[in-house]
This record gives structure tokens, C-alpha cells and sequence, in this order.
């Protein structure tokens, strides 16, 4: 069985801790070096839920796409919701690493396991790293269809391949609008409007769409006369989620090829905060503000 240094050292090979943005908190929060590694579970969130999965399976490291400390902090007591998940992971003796923007540019990284979730062919980097003279890695992906679809055809695609989360996928834009390209980024992603229209993209398919930039960006593409830009926001989580997969794929075909022999688990916890949907039940054709 390989320690832990020895595993963390290849997971750093695929996502480099030095590729990721100055504000992030990537790498390994806890765990012995030494220690000997026989299963890995592979989640968004490094949240009590999951820390919980992990003790159950019996995992002696947890790779999370989220840092559990983004903004540092001045104590891990165990009376802290934060705090608690450090002691039980201690206790434990299960380790805990972070790749989060290091996963994200990387390649194959977090939007191209969303766009093959998507059944979506990958062109190139929505924005690309300018380290990379191949060219492949960066944030987000610029994708095409092997056919074109209707907005709300993808978006129906995106609904039923995505993991399912109290949100859904919702729409800006004409449902009846054809698609034949489309730009991909898991998480966040209103900061990328100027790239994702440079790239001339039919939809935008990403998550925590706020009003005004998204009112802003398709009244811009109204106003150029443009291809109106149609915008599809799904969860965060649910677009995040299938780099676990992906990630552990790497992380099996690496324990195939040193004989390591790991067991290496995706958890489908749902760990998206949102948990119920109330639909509007006015008619689409009326919708307005109540008189």
C-alpha cells in the first residue's frame, strides 16, 4: 500500500498546487505523511456529511474540490461546524486534500468533465492559461454539439445529466433558439461574460448566475445585433460534481499502473445547500408582477 506523501505527490502531479489562484486554499489540510493509503473518497465539499461517508467507508483520505479553510482561520475547536469536521477527520486517522482552482484550468479538469457530462465536444479553453503552449489548459471550455439543439433542449440535457438539485437548470434567452456551440465552466461563472463572448458562443452553461450581470450580458448581445446569448444556470454543485468522477478515474489508473491496488469511491451525497423548489404557477404567457 503507498503512504499518503506518496499518493498526495501524484494527485499534485495532475492538479499543481502552484497553478492555482494567490487567493485559494489548495493542498493537503491534514494527515500523516506516513501513513499507508487503501481507499479514497472523492467529494465537492469537505462538509460533516461527507466526513461522516468517509469514517463509514472506512477512507484514509478525502480529496474535495472545496477548501474547508478559503479565508484561513484562528482555531479548529471541535465546537466550530469546521472545527468538528478537522477532529473527526483526526480522529480518524483520515487525511483531507483540496485541488479547487488548480483542478479547474487543469487538463483535463473540472469544465471538461462537465461538458462530457454533457456529451459536449471540447474545442478549446474559454480562457486560456497563457503557461501552456499547448494551448489546453485555462478556465472554462469552449465546446460544440454534434448537433445543434434548442435552448431548451440543452437545457433539458443539462437537467437530466447533471446530478439533480433543488434548482435545476434555469434559462435566459428564446427556448426555441438554436445552439450549436457553447461555453462551459463549472461553478461560478458571471466573471467570465467578456471572454464567453469574445468566443462568439450560441449559451453559456454555468452557475450562480446573478441578475444583473445576467440581464446585462444578453441585453448586450440584443443590443450588437448579435446572436442573442443564451445562458443556462444550474447549480453549483451539480456542475462541479462530475470532476469527482473524473478525478477518480486518474486516481485508479494511476493506482493501476504502480500496483497500488486502491479503492477509490465518488460520493453522491448531495451536498448542494438548496433543498426544495417552490415553481411558479402562473402561466408562462402571463407571468408579471401581481396587481
Amino acid at each position: 500500500m503507498p503512504r499518503l506523501s506518496e499518493v498526495i505527490a501524484e494527485l499534485d502531479a495532475l492538479w499543481p498546487p502552484e497553478r492555482a489562484e494567490g487567493w485559494d486554499a489548495v493542498g493537503t489540510v491534514c494527515g500523516d505523511p506516513d501513513q499507508e493509503v487503501t481507499r479514497v473518497l472523492f467529494a465537492v465539499d469537505p462538509v460533516r456529511e461527507i466526513v461522516e461517508e468517509a469514517v463509514k467507508l472506512g477512507a484514509d483520505l478525502l480529496v474535495t474540490h472545496h477548501p474547508l479553510y478559503l479565508r484561513g482561520t484562528t482555531t479548529v475547536a471541535a465546537s466550530t461546524f469546521k472545527g468538528h469536521v478537522v477532529h473527526t477527520l483526526i480522529k480518524n486517522d483520515i487525511a483531507l486534500h483540496v485541488a479547487h482552482t488548480n483542478a479547474d484550468t487543469a487538463d483535463p479538469g473540472v469544465s471538461d468533465a462537465l461538458a462530457g457530462a454533457l456529451d459536449l465536444r471540447v474545442v478549446r479553453p474559454l480562457v486560456p492559461d497563457a503557461s501552456d503552449p499547448a494551448g489546453r489548459r485555462g478556465l472554462g471550455r469552449v465546446c460544440e454539439l454534434d448537433h445543434p439543439l434548442t435552448v431548451r433542449e440543452l437545457a433539458a440535457r443539462a437537467a437530466e445529466r447533471l446530478p439533480a438539485t433543488a434548482q435545476g437548470i434555469r434559462v435566459a434567452g428564446d427556448p426555441q433558439a438554436l445552439v450549436r456551440t457553447v461555453a462551459v465552466s463549472g461553478g461560478s461563472g458571471d466573471s467570465l461574460f467578456d471572454d464567453v463572448r469574445a468566443a462568439g458562443v450560441d449559451a453559456f452553461l454555468t452557475a450562480d448566475l446573478r441578475h444583473h450581470p445576467a440581464s446585462e450580458a444578453v441585453a448586450r448581445t440584443t443590443e450588437a445585433a448579435a446572436t442573442p446569448l443564451a445562458l443556462l444556470d444550474a447549480a453549483h454543485w451539480a456542475t462541479e460534481w462530475p470532476w469527482c468522477e473524473l478525478a477518480a478515474a486518474q486516481l485508479d489508473e494511476i493506482s493501476d499502473r504502480k500496483g497500488w491496488d486502491l479503492r477509490v469511491h465518488v460520493s453522491k451525497t448531495v451536498t448542494d445547500p438548496w433543498t426544495a423548489h417552490a415553481a411558479s404557477t402562473t402561466a408562462t404567457e402571463n407571468l408579471g408582477a401581481p396587481n
